[in-house]
């Protein structure tokens, strides 16, 4: 029995010894004294437990450590020990295990997934009267899983707010009526006011994301601890990846939210059709009428979206007799950390043509809005990959996409490459 439960069996005797004598009136001198040795020696045990429980603490620890370090030599040793009958007993009757064979299954627990009971196959090869050789190891090492790669996301960048919702519609209320301000002269009137109007800009929760995950039996072996940080990093990447491409381009069709520059049209969105290779003159008209409408007060305050090719472009072509590009002008008054370069929130140049996009946040109101409703549904299918012990995921989301003012967009359309 370990120390430190000794001294706590102990301390409750003295208290059930000690209580009896306190209820006394008028104690005897016996029991006075009595009651002074029970005191001491309870104070004496408090301090001998304290100590107690910090060495078994640091046998503990130095005992996980040895487990954790342990060599392939000595989990061998510790593989003879491993009882395949308190296996069948733990199947069969929900007997608990019990020494090294509960010390092999929580760590093999621990080191993978398993439905059932994990059994090592060095247990089952085991043999009457075979020998192992001694500091032979299994050379395999496991490192972290190697990614996919995905397109940088760019929503968030081009100033797109994303809302969460729980149940139901969202309507975002934008002021429709202009007010007219005039002079009078003396007794003349001013001119008469204007009804205050709204338009509504609704949210709808009848677009649905799926990612389907099929995860092998191999996969659930081979990727260990890692399996977790690729499946949230696979599932993330993904989703990422398409509500990027939905925000821009989503075609409003086939469970597709509308997208901005596919939608630009309904969304009253202005395209300005350049029709010539791009060039920040072609850039800065769009910016001037951000700044004639009151959108944005300066160039610094203007959003970009291209395609690589026009930047490759803009790079490429240098003002003539200098050694400055088209590139250099553009970044010289829309700062680079305002543009922002995808091949798959855009897409791929037609007839040497390409789109662009600039938004603005003005007073502070996100040009594009993001509703998500809820958090991401994770469905399991344990049925359709039961024969070869797969597992099957389905990440659900509801997302909708909404322009509050279109004043606050402008698509270029025709930029040539």
């Amino acid at each position: 029995m370990l120390d430190s439960v000794k001294i706590a069996k102990r301390q409750s005797e003295i208290r059930q010894a000690i209580a009896p004598l306190a209820g006394k009136t008028n104690p005897t001198e016996d029991e006075v004294r009595q009651m002074g040795d029970l005191d001491r020696e309870y104070s004496t045990n408090e301090t001998r437990y304290r100590a107690a429980l910090i060495a078994e603490d640091t046998e503990r620890r130095e005992a996980g450590a040895d487990l954790e370090t342990r060599s392939g030599k000595e989990w061998a040793d510790l593989m003879g020990r491993f009882e395949v009958r308190q296996i069948v007993h733990a199947l069969d009757t929900g007997k608990m295990l019990s020494g090294q064979t509960a010390e092999i299954v929580t760590e093999l627990r621990n080191r993978g997934s398993f439905q059932g009971m994990p059994v090592p196959l060095a247990a089952l090869e085991q043999r009457a009267g075979e020998t192992t050789s001694g500091g032979i190891t299994y050379p395999g090492q496991l490192y972290a899983t190697v990614a996919r790669l995905f397109p940088a996301s760019v929503a968030a960048k081009m100033g797109a707010a994303t809302i969460n919702v729980d149940v139901g519609d969202v309507w975002i209320p934008v002021t429709s009526s202009s007010v007219t301000a005039g002079w009078a002269g003396e007794a003349d009137n001013v001119p008469g006011p204007v009804p205050y109007t709204e338009e509504t800009r609704t949210l709808k929760p009848d677009h649905n994301l799926g990612v389907h995950m099929r995860i092998t039996r191999n996969a659930l072996k081979y990727s260990g601890q890692t399996l977790e940080q690729s499946i949230r990093s696979d599932m993330l990447g993904t989703i990422g990846a398409e509500l990027d491409k939905a925000v821009f381009l989503g075609t409003g069709v086939d469970g597709q939210p509308l997208g901005v520059i596919t939608g630009a049209a309904d969304y009253g969105i202005t395209e300005q059709a350049v029709s010539a290779a791009a060039s920040w003159s072609a850039f800065r008209a769009a910016v001037v009428a951000f700044m004639t409408g009151n959108a944005a007060a300066a160039a610094s305050d203007v959003l970009a979206l291209i395609r690589p090719e026009v930047w490759s472009k803009l790079d490429d072509t240098l003002i003539a007799g200098t050694a400055v590009s088209e590139w250099d002008r553009l970044t010289g008054n829309i700062p680079a950390g305002n543009i922002a370069m995808s091949a798959n929130a855009l897409a791929a140049p037609a007839a040497s043509a390409t789109t662009a996009l600039l938004t603005t946040a003005a007073g502070g109101i996100p040009p594009i809005t993001v509703g998500i409703w809820g958090a991401i549904d994770v469905i399991r299918d344990p049925f359709s990959d039961a024969q070869s012990g797969g597992l099957r995921l389905t990440a659900l989301t509801t997302v909708d996409v909404a322009v509050a003012r279109p004043a606050q967009l402008r698509v270029l359309t025709g930029v040539q490459i």
